[in-house]
């Protein structure tokens, strides 16, 4: 094969492997030399701007990685994302022309079928059935899991974050001491401490 170039590569053509699909779905063909952000900017202005319900996005041989990174990225900047992912095998159709033909003689094309793992995702906003092979349901949003603690911080006072020591125990801890050790001593400091609790009362 080392005479041979390479000259043209064909995908089978197959139907999605979803049901259910509105005849006008967008299905963003991930190839190996797509650029990411180019898909992107594309596959959020359908999501957004015009308000799709849906995208696929679709892959196959080295581009599976690609098309993979691509649905993390929707699913992060858009979240809430229902998602039903189908992996099977495409064929591709690969030519090959000689590069040092006989003198004299037709040019020599080979073509050559390759079975390659291809990669099928689905995005919705909507619900999808959660029994359906390959679902995910949405992904929780960052953020929410931390708003308690938060809130709780508000109520108990500011956050301890870059404190060098600890905070002071509440008052009421401080003078429960201050009578454990008055207590034993003279009837002055008894009386001293019957009137500071009197006081606090």
């Amino acid at each position: 094969m080392e005479n041979f170039r390479k000259v043209r590569t064909s995908e089978e053509e197959s139907p999605l492997p979803f049901s259910d699909l509105p005849p006008d779905v967008v299905e963003m063909k991930v190839k190996e030399g797509s650029k990411i952000r180019n898909l992107m900017n594309y596959a959020m202005a359908q999501m957004e701007l015009k308000g799709r319900r849906q995208i696929v996005f679709s892959g196959c041989g080295r581009a599976v990685t690609k098309t993979i990174t691509c649905v993390e990225i929707m699913k992060r900047k858009l979240g809430g994302l229902h998602q039903v992912t189908k992996v099977r095998y495409k064929t591709l159709l690969e030519v090959w022309e000689n590069q040092d033909p006989l003198p004299g003689g037709p040019a020599q094309n080979l073509t050559v079928h390759k079975n390659v793992p291809s990669i099928c995702i689905l995005l919705s906003r909507d619900p999808l059935d959660p029994n359906e092979t390959g679902y995910q349901p949405p992904e929780p949003q960052p953020g929410l899991e931390a708003q308690p603690t938060e809130a709780a911080e508000d109520i108990l006072g500011a956050s301890t974050k870059g404190l060098k020591r600890p905070l002071p125990p509440p008052r009421e801890e401080l003078l429960t001491k201050k009578l454990q050790v008055q207590v034993p001593g003279s009837p002055r400091g008894t009386g001293t401490t019957d009137h500071q609790a009197e006081h606090n009362q």
